[in-house]
């Protein structure tokens, strides 16, 4: 996986995850908030399924679980992070 693409894939991932967290969003806009998560996540969806050939299993399987904070912490490791 290059650069660009574990770039990208940081990103979408560490956007969820604030979008997540925004519950003023949430609060002021719940119609726009679901919006934004589902967009999100069919952008990582998308990622996923264009990458999938070139990136490590377990990556993949959280990906696939949507087990985002995971994702971005073996993202962030390098592809070392084992946690469960």
């Amino acid at each position: 996986m290059d650069d660009a693409a574990t770039a990208t894939l940081r990103s979408l991932l560490r956007h969820r995850l604030d979008l997540i967290a925004d519950h003023a969003f949430r609060d002021r806009d719940p119609a726009a908030h679901l919006d934004a998560l589902r967009t999100v996540s069919e952008e990582i969806t998308a990622w996923q399924e264009t990458h999938r050939h070139e990136i490590p299993r377990r990556l993949d399987h959280f990906l696939t679980s949507c087990s985002y904070e995971k994702a971005l912490r073996f993202v962030d490791s390098g592809g070392t992070w084992m946690g469960h």
